[in-house]
């Protein structure tokens, strides 16, 4: 009888003491909105509005890109459009999130680009500023915003 007493108490200190590692872990950041969109001038390749898509895990984050703004000449294949994304901190500087990791985009349709990933501290306010097209490593389309985003900064 001792034994079976003995394995309940071990038990139920057991649980008392997970769920008290679970009540103070650190919770999971999240940045907001998730969701953002601005128009953009594209030069002679045109302009119009984009949509911005975050994601954060800790300090990592990604924001995919889509926009009417540029339509694809020709076919391009996944993987063969190089971006950098360039955001304003709010206090200063900016922050570039960049990668090489497009969806296959068919001819005449709206440009993606992303995931692009960046690193984040707790608390920064991000909002967009330009983006660097390389496409095939021959063409570069340089983008600007020409509004603030809406509804407003990421904030991480």
């Amino acid at each position: 009888m001792r034994r079976i007493k003995l394995g309940i108490g071990t038990a139920m200190g057991a649980a008392a003491l997970a769920a008290g590692a679970l009540a103070l872990a650190p919770t999971a950041t999240a940045v907001t909105p998730t969701t953002a969109t601005l128009t953009a001038d594209c030069g002679t390749y045109g302009s119009g509005l984009a949509s911005l898509t975050a994601t954060q895990s800790g300090t990592s984050a990604t924001i995919t890109l889509s926009s009417g703004a540029i339509k694809a000449p020709i076919d391009v294949p996944a993987g063969s459009v190089s971006s950098t994304l360039t955001l304003s901190k709010s206090g200063g500087g900016t922050k570039t999130f960049t990668g090489k990791s497009n969806p296959a985009i068919p001819t005449g349709s709206d440009v993606t680009t992303g995931p692009l990933k960046g690193t984040v501290a707790a608390g920064d306010v991000l909002e967009a500023k330009s983006l660097k097209l390389v496409i095939f490593g021959l063409i570069t389309v340089n983008c600007t915003a020409t509004s603030p985003q809406s509804p407003g900064p990421f904030t991480f």
